[in-house]
């Protein structure tokens, strides 16, 4: 009799829903998740990646038109950009959760609809490892800081790679057309910093930075990282030729494919840092 009351008592137990996680997001606005969501849509490529990192690729049912990493979220359906997101086609996918970027402005219109929206955005070291936790509560994987272990040993071990003649070597990391700079507290800036790289952008301008071009010829920096896209015309802009970097063929120019691995804020910084890293050396020789 023991017996049967102890396996009825099991059975129960065992339909019983997991216990609810509340989430509270970057903007303060708190979701209950009774169970995992099975159906995600994520519209930032470095919480995309964060997903898929974390084990549940299969989960995503779409995904915003940058999200490329890894090859199978391609496949997905393309949601849109930050101004663009197409909300009806996000309703048709009937997501259990959707995940948006800060600067996103479609998180109260999905949310008028009934849909359970978390909004994150990393821009700091210290905001990845939380991101990193949250999804991992969403998710309900219990050692999600198991990816921010391998990004701090991937760093160190770039920073390890970087040889002395390099270090203290002063940067301008142009990460968008128009001088938008990586300034020292976002998280290409801590890069830097943890390979032992100077900076030419100062903490009080910001993460990503506006800056002048004559601010850059007076800050005369020893080495300029930059994409495809920018470079071209760069010994031509405006009494740069003068600069140390121009002059002496310092420029490290970064493929598409490296810009995004570099701009993301998420599970491969560790080799965003040792993209830098490899910069450092071939151009402090």
């Amino acid at each position: 009799m023991l017996e049967r009351l102890l396996l009825i008592a099991l059975l129960l137990g065992s339909a019983l829903p997991a216990q609810a996680v509340e989430i509270k997001d970057d903007l303060g606005h708190t979701t209950t998740l009774v169970t995992p969501p099975q159906r995600i849509v994520s519209l930032l490529p470095s919480l995309t990646e964060t997903v898929c990192e974390l084990g549940a690729c299969a989960r995503l049912v779409g995904v915003d038109r940058y999200s490329n990493y890894p090859a199978q979220v391609n496949a997905l359906p393309k949601l849109g950009g930050l101004d663009d997101t197409n909300v009806e086609m996000i309703a048709a996918l009937r997501p259990d959760v959707v995940l948006v970027a800060v600067s996103s402005r479609v998180a109260e219109r999905l949310r008028a609809l009934g849909m359970k929206v978390i909004v994150l955005e990393p821009k700091s070291y210290r905001d990845v490892q939380r991101v990193l936790g949250i999804v991992g509560r969403v998710l309900d994987v219990p050692d999600a800081q198991r990816v921010w272990r391998h990004i701090e040993a991937g760093v160190a071990a770039a920073a390890g790679s970087v040889p002395a003649r390099a270090r203290g070597m002063r940067v301008y990391y142009e990460v968008a057309p128009g001088l938008y700079a990586a300034g020292t507290v976002s998280f290409m800036g801590e890069t830097l910093t943890r390979l032992g790289a100077g900076n030419i952008i100062p903490p009080e301008l910001g993460p990503f930075p506006k800056i002048n071009p004559e601010f850059v010829v007076k800050a005369d920096p020893a080495l300029i990282m930059i994409g495809t896209r920018g470079s071209e015309g760069l010994a031509q802009r405006p009494g740069w030729q003068q600069i140390a970097a121009i002059r002496s063929g310092r420029v490290c120019v970064f493929k598409p494919e490296e810009g995004d691995i570099m701009a993301r804020p998420g599970p491969r910084m560790a080799e965003a840092a040792q993209i830098m890293a490899r910069c450092l050396r071939e151009k402090a020789q």
